[in-house]
């Protein structure tokens, strides 16, 4: 907990990473004690969450023209506040957080403290960047393909999804539905835990804690050879660390299927959730969003039909291979952040490369956690994620955090 001769250094009073669209002077507290486990923990909001007052802009100007601002927070920024933060801030997302870039037309692109001129990556870009420049000690933000484990890869920070629908939605936008999610961002696992008891919704019953841990070695081929060494070395460190452990005996190659399957499905809960309001109010999106939205939009029902037979493959297997106490190690992206001007080739290669390593835990609504796995040959932050059976988030926050005290993330 921070000793109160600190408290006036935490609250930025600028912001010179162009990480916020807004920023709060005072920063919006409850009245709590000091006991409460947040106590004074300063925290940026992606602006896709509510706030009383204040528009939600989702990244689109259209968007927050054409919406009301709110009159209740988000579920959850009432808890965090209730848990004794304080917000500092709505943060830069990209446009309707559908994009893995961490770049906005009409806001700009955050800066990268953790690899400077190139992208924080996305959706949540602008609360990456308030972590990792120190102008807030937790992100709040969104996790649908990697939304937050992106942003911790690229950033060297700590990045965690729970299981679908622990954590409440209410008062956030969604982009598709059934594999949106809250997520956090932090410089340090053992605060990511914290958080995780604040915001993951109580279960009657919990799966047991980790006991044997899979190195899905076969998927660091999707890794860049500059990147990839670091992931391999990170892995093999985490491995040792837990104990039991063995090599995941399955073809990374089934992750380009579950993948593709991804792509179709939230493509097209993306155009349900938005389509109506894109026809109507013809926003102007930049080039990569409308690119995404137009072809959702012609998604067809056969490709949505073979897309859920290949999401319920994986979800079996998932399932199947997650059995009691294990989990799961994978790289958590496939490169090291792309620079700010990475040709639109270069962005088109990364995303499906990226979204085959992110793809298994949006399937299966599984928990997955990015944690810093060191620098690539080049000098720049790399992630590793751990995915967790369904509904054992906890059991994950508090192994990353034993990881990170013991030294080996």
């Amino acid at each position: 907990m921070p000793s109160p001769d600190t408290w006036p250094a935490l609250l930025p009073t600028a912001d010179p990473l162009g990480a916020f669209v807004s920023m709060f002077e005072p920063a919006l507290a409850s009245s709590v004690g000091t006991s409460s486990p947040l106590f004074m923990r300063t925290v940026a909001v992606k602006d896709i969450f509510d706030i009383a007052g204040t528009p939600t802009g989702a990244g689109n100007p259209t968007w927050a023209a054409t919406h009301a601002a709110p009159t209740v927070h988000a579920d959850a920024v009432a808890r965090l506040l209730a848990a004794g933060a304080q917000v500092v801030g709505k943060t830069v997302t990209d446009e309707l957080a559908y994009s893995l870039s961490g770049t906005n037309v009409h806001w700009g692109t955050p800066i990268n403290s953790a690899a400077p001129g190139r992208v924080c990556g996305g959706s949540s870009c602008g609360s990456a960047a308030a972590v990792a420049g120190g102008l807030a000690e937790v992100g709040l933000g969104t996790d649908t393909g990697g939304s937050i484990r992106v942003p911790a890869s690229y950033c060297g920070l700590v990045g965690f999804r729970p299981t679908h629908a622990r954590v409440s939605l209410h008062g956030c936008v969604p982009l598709a539905p059934r594999f949106d999610t809250v997520g956090w961002l932090t410089r340090t696992a053992a605060l990511s835990a914290v958080v995780g008891d604040v915001l993951l919704d109580p279960l009657t019953t919990h799966p047991g804690p980790p006991t044997e841990l899979l190195v899905w070695d076969d998927a660091v081929q999707f890794v860049e050879p500059a990147a990839g060494a670091a992931v391999g070395t990170a892995m093999a460190a985490i491995a040792d660390a837990f104990g039991s452990s063995r090599n995941l005996d399955l073809d990374a190659r089934i992750l380009a299927d579950w993948a593709e399957a991804f792509r179709v499905l939230q493509g097209a809960a993306a155009w349900r959730t938005h389509g109506q309001w894109i026809t109507g109010s013809q926003p102007g999106f930049g080039p990569g969003i409308a690119q995404r939205f137009a072809s959702a939009a012609g998604i067809t029902p056969d490709e949505q039909a073979a897309a859920e037979a290949t999401a319920r493959d994986a979800v079996d297997t998932l399932d199947a291979l997650l059995g009691p106490g294990r989990v799961i190690a994978l790289p958590a992206a496939a490169d090291v952040a792309p620079p700010i001007n990475a040709s639109r080739e270069l962005k088109d290669r990364l995303r499906p490369a990226t979204l085959r390593l992110t793809c298994a835990a949006g399937l299966g609504g599984l928990p997955s956690i990015s944690l810093p796995a060191g620098r690539s040959t080049g000098g720049l932050p790399i992630g590793v994620s751990l995915i967790g059976a369904r509904n054992s988030d906890e059991h994950l926050l508090r192994l990353a955090a034993r990881l990170e005290a013991a030294g080996s993330c």
